[in-house]
């Protein structure tokens, strides 16, 4: 990926050029849409068909992008300016067809994978969480079985949903199924809440997961459960897949199944904080839903996750130089 010398992106700077004007792309990335070699992308995936409950997250991408003027370009925790070390670019959406599953799910694998393709890391915004398996199957194609970090509240390995397999409550074991990821190096989150039966968690294990609860993270800590992360993953090339419903209600009110008693934001952004190392290919951010999010805390949570996104990456180009 070159060297820090090299010309890089400059964000606006918001002393000079206020927040409220110009194109809303993410932070105020460069906008491009033409396919080239970067280190990273930022592409919007507005889908919501797949949803089992309250639709609407079709228009997360576009507000996670207006929250994240907000972001300024440091990071302090890490002590890193990702536009220091990271040339990318927001790429604008892929185009999806509302009520047609099939078709926006290979709209979406090519998208990613043409990205991929010139060694670029794509950072996708959802979108209902059935984007994630189009996301994975593109990374995939490139890179091979992945393994899969995934915060979330729900374990997303369910079968069907009326008879349907491509649903919100299924990418993972799709996924699973078509060797996109091994389950055996993966880790599931954070679930929690009420399920359909009561082997629902264990059957995830049963695939191969590794999956720590709510309450499991409650008792062994948030340190601890990062150090199983870490070493659940190991050296593989990873995709990290954030559901903004693993966050509890009062932090994250504008998604489509909340459940209660998950983690704060303070509690998220320390553990993503804490992944620094691991090998990553991939993310993304799902099933923010505007609607219900009428003071945006959710969307400028889910910027900035990315932002946590993106500082990864800038840590890991600093390590290579």
């Amino acid at each position: 990926m070159g060297n820090k010398n090299e010309t890089k992106f400059e964000l606006p700077n918001a002393v000079e050029m206020p927040r409220y004007s110009g194109i809303r792309s993410f932070m105020r990335l460069p906008y491009e849409q033409e396919i080239s070699g970067k280190d990273f992308v930022i592409l919007g995936a507005p889908f919501d068909t797949a949803t089992t409950y309250r639709s609407g997250t079709r228009f997360g991408p576009e507000a996670i992008r207006r929250s994240s003027v907000l972001l300024r370009a440091a990071n302090v925790y890490h002590n890193i300016r990702p536009s220091d070390y990271l040339n990318g670019v927001d790429g604008g959406d892929v185009m999806t067809i509302p009520g047609n599953t099939e078709r926006s799910h290979k709209k979406i694998t090519d998208h990613v994978k043409a990205w991929v393709e010139k060694g670029v890391v794509p950072i996708i915004l959802g979108g209902d969480h059935s984007i994630s398996l189009p996301d994975l199957r593109g990374v995939a194609s490139i890179h091979g079985p992945l393994s899969l970090i995934h915060f979330d509240a729900h374990g997303d390995t369910w079968d069907e949903y009326w008879g349907e397999k491509y649903t919100h409550g299924s990418p993972f074991r799709r996924a699973m199924e078509e060797g996109l990821i091994d389950p055996s190096r993966s880790i599931q989150i954070g679930m929690r809440g009420t399920v359909y039966d009561p082997n629902d968690i264990n059957e995830a294990r049963d695939l191969g997961f590794q999956v720590i609860t709510s309450d499991e993270i409650r008792e062994i800590g948030l340190n601890k459960t990062m150090d199983l992360v870490k070493e659940r993953v190991g050296q593989n090339k990873v995709f990290l897949t954030f559901d903004i419903d693993f966050l509890d209600p009062a932090f994250a009110p504008g998604t489509g199944t909340p459940e209660i008693a998950g983690f704060s934001s303070t509690e998220a952004q320390s553990m993503l904080r804490r992944l620094a190392g691991i090998n990553f290919v991939g993310f993304d951010i799902v099933e923010v839903l505007p609607a219900l999010d009428p003071t945006e805390i959710t969307a400028l949570t889910a910027a900035t996750v990315v932002f946590e996104f993106l500082s990864l990456l800038a840590i890991a180009k600093k390590e290579s130089i």
